[in-house]
């Protein structure tokens, strides 16, 4: 692998004015910089971590694994770099992806535009004057400013670890961890007694193997979550063959899928066949197609009665699979199925049937402290020697609002979004000429698979700067009515579905205070795409496109 950079402890400016500064080096930031590059612009990417990988460089707790299949968690762009990776499971663990995305830094040379273990704290729109045009300046965590006409934050949707503000927390006189800041280092939790807070994505994952390994596990739980089997399994040389080349049509396929994967939809409701052939579909596709579940009919996700059934199908699963009715019963949530992110996992529900394993129900005797021998609920001390923080993120904003953002006049980001996010088609937003987001709120991000999500909005955004390259032009900006208007219509298609009145992540209700709203665009991605190249079809309609050289706006060129 190659060498990755030295953090360079220099203050003051970086010099020379960049086309484009990339905020992350995740799966965005990666391939933001290669299609920067291609393009010809001069780029640089500032990355918190010590290399590539984002939210996979971070995440390294037990388990950990991706959701959706590897096969289709993979870039698209190049086909040689499709042919030559080869997969070894179904869904890929954290050390593959991260090995995956750092193998294509290594086939790209993109190490050298990046600079690693450098957080950027705050970005600046600086007007144009007689002898700069517009650009943005970049303050690093090591005092360095650097400048660049764009900005592009491919920060993160799940990159803000949500630390929750327990009494007492730095009191506690064990070890504690975030499943989203695992040390690098293996944990060892042999014959220990352990606490695991959160029962979302991150805790089902690490429980099962967390409980193989300690003495005793005490999860603390607020809210169940649904469940589906990942079925993982090692890929066949066969299998993986077949998908090499069979790549083209699958990604065509995967550009046309709802989820932005190559899955037909299911044309049918889930009340317009038997009771007999409904269980018949919810069990096959319960253990065999792990997400996709909630999409065996059609209208499970939008029609309430629908979900019901499906809601039903995994709650008696639930208590099939977990030998003590109160424990089973505490475990089975009583929200719609898919309201909030269903979870893909491995021995989770059996898992509560070992002898080391407890459940503490904290919706009925909320945390009270953390003292110093463990964690109190209702008067009760639970004694324990390690606490394992599986409380999730600041999801989509949390990376954006955790950097000092100023706009035009010195708006700050905070300051726009006090109300909550508003962004045009999760790209951008009104008052921060020349600052993209990639997956921003408004965009489907977290609803699809993010790798494809990630290509169309980088892709999309490329070709907007070229467009301006070509034609002069000095700035873009959101208009303020449009974004208004997607705002509007992101939450009257949330509404539409049975996630609309939900409180999850995705409206940020885990995090307090956080103004409330459907942060991703829950409409699918072949109509998001569509409405992304109506803009571009007329004139980037909804954008105002500047020259300094002229002060005419430029909205049709």
């Amino acid at each position: 692998m190659s060498k990755v950079p030295e953090r360079s402890t220099a203050s003051g400016s970086s010099g020379a004015l960049l086309d484009v500064i990339v905020v992350g080096a995740g799966f965005a930031g990666v391939y933001a910089l290669y299609k920067f590059r291609q393009l010809g612009f001069s780029v640089r990417a500032f990355e918190a971590g010590g290399d590539v990988g984002g939210t996979w460089y971070w995440n390294r707790y037990p388990g950990c694994r991706c959701d959706i299949e590897s096969i289709y968690y993979s870039y698209q762009f190049d086909d040689d770099l499709q042919q030559d990776w080869e997969w070894t499971e179904r869904y890929a663990s954290q050390p593959e992806i991260l090995s995956y995305i750092r193998h294509v830094a290594d086939r790209f040379d993109l190490r050298r535009d990046i600079r690693f273990n450098t957080r950027v704290t705050a970005a600046t729109f600086e007007e144009a004057a007689e002898q700069a045009p517009a650009h943005w300046t970049v303050t690093t965590d090591d005092g360095q400013t650097h400048r660049a006409r764009f900005c592009i934050m491919a920060s993160g949707v799940l990159s803000t670890p949500n630390l929750p503000d327990i009494p007492g927390r730095d009191t506690f006189a064990g070890a504690t961890y975030h499943t989203g800041q695992w040390p690098h280092e293996q944990v060892d939790f042999s014959g220990l007694k352990v606490a695991v807070i959160g029962t979302g994505s991150s805790g089902i994952q690490c429980i099962p193997l967390i409980a193989a390994q300690a003495g005793h596990v005490s999860v603390f739980q607020r809210t169940p979550n649904y469940a589906v089997p990942a079925s993982n399994r090692p890929l066949e040389t066969d299998e993986l063959n077949d998908v090499k080349s069979r790549y083209g049509e699958i990604r065509a396929a995967s550009k046309k899928g709802f989820t932005a994967l190559p899955f037909k939809p299911a044309g049918r409701s889930a009340l317009a066949v038997s009771e007999q052939e409904r269980e018949e579909v919810y069990e096959r596709w319960w253990g065999n197609f792990g997400l996709a579940f909630q999409g065996a009919f059609a209208d499970v996700l939008f029609d309430a009665q629908a979900n019901r059934t499906a809601s039903e199908f995994v709650r008696r699963k639930i208590r099939d699979l977990v030998d003590d009715e109160k424990v089973a019963e505490l475990l089975t949530p009583d929200f719609p199925l898919g309201c909030k992110r269903m979870c893909v996992d491995t021995d989770y529900y059996p898992t509560y049937n070992r002898d080391n394993v407890t459940l503490v129900d904290i919706s009925r005797d909320p945390i009270d402290g953390i003292v110093p021998e463990g964690i109190r609920t209702g008067g009760r001390v639970h004694a324990v020697d390690a606490i394992v923080f599986a409380t999730g993120y600041d999801a989509i904003t949390g990376a954006l609002l955790a950097m000092d953002l100023r706009g035009r006049g010195g708006l700050t980001l905070r300051e726009k979004w006090t109300d909550g996010p508003r962004v045009y088609l999760g790209l951008a937003t009104h008052g921060f000429p020349n600052l993209f987001m990639v997956n921003g709120p408004g965009s489907p991000s977290v609803l699809i698979n993010m790798v494809t999500g990630v290509e169309q909005h980088v892709d999309w955004i490329a070709d907007c700067l070229v467009h301006m390259r070509e034609r002069g032009l000095d700035a873009i900006e959101a208009e303020a009515q449009h974004e208004d208007a997607w705002a509007v219509h992101n939450d009257e298609v949330a509404q539409r579905s049975i996630r609309g009145d939900c409180a999850s992540w995705y409206t940020g209700a885990n995090i307090p205070g956080k103004p409330g709203g459907f942060l991703p665009y829950v409409g699918g991605f072949p109509a998001y795409v569509e409405q992304c190249e109506q803009v571009v079809e007329n004139g980037y309609a909804g954008f105002a496109l500047r020259s300094f050289r002229s002060p005419v706006l430029c909205g049709d060129a």
